[in-house]
Parts: structure tokens; sequence; C-alpha cells
């Protein structure tokens, strides 16, 4: 893939210096699939906070959305295709990265814009309830793609997910044309599974679950789903290879016994992936409330 078929991509989450999570993942794994990469992070850590205790380098809310000024000016934006974001330091960053992407739409209405609502788990919210609810107001309504896990998808929706149905019925509601839900509802026994919804599809990608496994795939996943949805790929195809890829670098890092994913000697993982997915078709909800 050319860079000019490929596009380039602002990347816009956190940094650490020893890991493979945040932008150390996305920018990884799209660099690797030939996109030109820009990226921007929100704040800077030596380390996940997993690991224990590290200092969080942070940026002025003010210098932060003078960066996105230079970038809404920048000459060489006929090279951006795409926007991704992911984490953020607090509020300010999302209403930032909401204003540089609807300035990016007056020049280039086909942008794509990826969300990725870094906020919570399945203990809850991890992020401070005003940095959630600016991702959810400002930049939800934006997206052309929307990556939350299930946990984020049901404080986003409000309400409880206790099945797929519920899953589904809040990713239409949530508004983005796609929705890629991860954690969804297991439909066999051990596994886990990429839940993906749009206006033709319901897709349901599913993998055995892999215990202890290092933080960062979530990040991973949006990045090649991104690129995949970007080359022209197909749904089902992409959410195929995209989920592949994931559980492919997941496994082989635990086999290593590493706390981290290991990128970098994982790199034809994320190009030409070889890992067994199950994939099913599901009903899709506007179906469902015709009968």
């Amino acid at each position: 893939m050319s860079d000019t078929a490929a596009g380039a991509v602002i990347v816009i989450s956190s940094h650490v210096v020893r890991g493979s999570v945040g932008n150390r993942a996305a920018v990884f794994a799209l660099e690797t699939l030939g996109h030109p990469v820009w990226a921007l992070p929100t704040i800077v850590l030596p380390w996940h906070p997993g690991h224990g205790r590290s200092t969080r380098l942070t940026f002025a809310e003010a210098d932060f959305d003078h960066a996105i000024d230079d970038l809404i000016a920048a000459p060489w934006l006929a090279e951006v295709k795409a926007v991704l974001s992911g984490y953020f330091g607090n509020a300010a960053q999302a209403r930032s990265v909401a204003r540089l992407v609807t300035a990016l739409r007056e020049k280039n209405p086909d942008l794509f814009y990826a969300c990725d609502p870094v906020i919570g788990d399945s203990g809850g919210l991890y992020v401070p309830e005003a940095t959630a609810e600016a991702i959810r107001d400002h930049l939800i309504p934006l997206a052309s793609l929307a990556t939350p896990n299930r946990h984020e998808l049901a404080w986003l929706a409000g309400a409880p997910l206790e099945d797929n149905n519920a899953v589904m019925d809040a990713a239409l509601a949530l508004g983005p044309p796609r929705m890629l839900v991860t954690s969804a509802v297991p439909m066999m026994t051990g596994g886990t599974g990429n839940l993906y919804l749009s206006g033709r599809n319901a897709l349901f990608a599913e993998h055995r679950s892999i215990d202890n496994a290092p933080n960062g795939l979530g990040d991973l996943l949006s990045a090649v789903f991104l690129s995949r949805l970007l080359s022209g790929m197909d749904e089902e195809r992409a959410l195929q290879l995209t989920t592949a890829s994931v559980y492919e670098v997941l496994a082989r890092a635990v086999k290593r016994g590493s706390d981290e994913l290991t990128l970098a000697a994982d790199a034809s993982s994320l190009s030409t992936p070889m890992a067994m997915v199950q994939m099913r078709r599901l009903l899709h909800p506007a179906q469902r409330r015709k009968k």
C-alpha cells in the first residue's frame, strides 16, 4: 500500500516511554500497515499505570489547544485521511480534538474520524467524569467509527448491557454509523469477542479468552481496524483480519511471558495474521424490530 493510497492518520492519545499502549501501539500498527502518522501525545508516562506508580507529564490546556491550532493551519493537511483519538488527559483536550475534526471536515468532508473512548473497564471509569462526558458529548457525535469496550458503551449509553442484543441497541442509539464493541458478551464457553454494527452488518468475531493479557489491545485493535477500513476492505473481512491480528499478537506476547505486547517481534501478525477467528452474522436490530 503506497503512502498516497493509505493516507496519513493523525493519532492523538497517551504516550509511554516503555511499553505498547496508547500512541505507542496505534502508531506502530498504522505505520506497519503503510500509513504516515502524525502523532500527538495527550500525556506522557514512563510506563502504564498498571505496572506501578510513575510520573505523569501533562500539557497545559492552552498549550494543547495551540498545538491543535497549528495542526488546523498546517500546509500538509491534504495528506490527512483520518483522525484516531484515544486516551485524554482532561476534558479540554477532548473539546480541542472536536474542534480539529470539525475544521478538517470543512476542508475534506470525507475525513474519517475514529473515536476510541478510553474511559473505563469492568471496574468503572478510570478518567474523571468530566472527561468521559466531554468524549460522549463532543466526540462521539462526530465519529465515523467508535470502538468502546462493552463497559464503556454501557456508561456512554447509560444502560446495563447484559446480552448482545442490548449491546447492539445501545450502539445503534449512540449514533456513530459504525460501532466496534470489544469484550462483547461471549457466545462460546471461554471465549471473548468483538461485535461490529453498521447500517448493513451485525457481525461477531470471537476467539478464546487469554488470561493475564497485557495492556494496549484496545489501542491496537482501533488502529488496525481503521487501517483495514481505509484500505477499502469490506467490513466482514476487516473485522475478521483485525480480530485475528490482535488475538495473534496477544497470544504470542503471553507465550513469551511478556508484560507488554511485543509488537516489534510480531509485526507480521498485523499485516498477515494466521490465527483462526469464529465469525457469526447476527440479526441486525433493524431486522429484529420488523418482526
